[in-house]
């Protein structure tokens, strides 16, 4: 193959595999769905992924990619001084804003995590765009940490711990979009829980409690 016609064919099964994804799920779509979307061939995917499943592995993580990285940008945007929590604010309403809208993308998540026991591929796959997205989160957090004076905070444990904020609102949204908490009502919580804390921990413990 010539090399701009090995780029276009590898470009062409990524978006024709991101279409299916979205329309008929992780679990469901074939590979000569994935060719008649991208108007490519069965060999094709082979030669480019090495199989169907790794090929949905990267269209998943692509589109992921593309929704979640401008969102994650906005902790650290300008305007103007905010506190962490603040920045945190305005990944959340990004996020929560657009789940109506990748719904499809989102199913095909949760059927892509299913397989993460019985496939080696997709453990591989998304364990290195979680570290991708980890490393990016916590770069933003040690930013916005230093800002207020607090540049010595585990900012990659920090990182986690948010990643299974935004997987673990993603759940709850598909069983219960309603009842989802706001962006507003998970950071009055946290920072109700955090001045809790700090309350607590300027408190003399009662007499003969260490």
């Amino acid at each position: 193959m010539a090399p701009e016609r090995d780029a276009g064919h590898r470009e062409r099964l990524l978006e024709g595999a991101i279409a299916c994804l979205q329309e008929k799920g992780y679990a469901r779509t074939s590979a000569r769905d994935i060719v008649a979307a991208s108007g490519t061939n069965l060999a094709s995917i082979g030669y480019h992924f090495g199989s169907k499943e790794r090929l949905l592995n990267a269209a998943l993580i692509e589109a992921f990619q593309r929704w979640l990285k401008p969102l994650i940008a906005l902790a650290a945007a300008d305007p103007g001084p905010a506190t962490p929590l603040e920045r945190l604010a305005r990944t959340l309403q990004g996020i929560l804003g657009t789940l109506e809208e990748k719904r499809p993308l989102l199913a095909a998540c949760l059927e892509a995590w299913a397989q993460i026991p019985r496939s080696a591929d997709v453990r591989a796959d998304l364990r290195r765009n979680y570290e991708d997205f980890r490393s990016v989160i916590a770069q933003v957090t040690r930013d916005a940490f230093a800002e207020v004076g607090a540049p010595d905070v585990d900012a990659d444990t920090l990182a986690m711990l948010l990643i299974a904020l935004f997987d673990g609102l993603i759940v709850h949204w598909q069983l219960d979009a309603e009842g989802t908490p706001s962006p507003e009502r998970l950071l009055a919580a946290a920072e109700g829980a955090i001045n809790a804390l700090g309350a607590g921990a300027r408190t003399p413990p009662p007499p003969g409690v260490r």
